[in-house]
């Protein structure tokens, strides 16, 4: 089993390859290089809103609606499309709602209105 140095190691490595990827947008806030934002526009573009990657399990309310996402941190996040963590479909009840995983980019088929970060371990 690779000892945990490793595992940040190749976190940081991943997220250096991510850096690059994404050298246009600006850095957010975060720590040792790990970090998670969602933004206003398609593909990373418009506001980004910085997650607290230390507020794991909280249902936490995007004071603006989000089309796209990265996530450079070892955690995954829950994303929603209705207010409180709610699963379904913008305005319905269902069960949809969408995992941006570590070390990922998405574009969201629904604007996200809230989102949970929850551990990988």
């Amino acid at each position: 089993m690779p000892s945990r140095h490793l595992t940040r190691t190749a976190l940081a490595a991943a997220a250096a390859l991510f850096a690059v990827t994404l050298a246009p947008q600006a850095a957010s806030a975060d720590t040792d290089g790990f970090h998670v934002s969602f933004f206003s526009g398609a593909d990373g573009t418009g506001t980004e809103t910085a997650v607290d990657l230390d507020a794991v399990g909280d249902c936490v309310e995007l004071a603006q609606p989000a089309r796209s996402a990265v996530n450079i941190a070892a955690v995954d996040v829950d994303v929603y499309f209705n207010a409180g963590c709610q699963t379904g479909l913008p305005g319905r009840t269902g069960d949809t709602y969408f995992v941006l995983g570590s070390l990922h980019q998405a574009n969201f088929p629904y604007a996200a209105v809230s989102y949970r970060v929850r551990n990988m371990g």
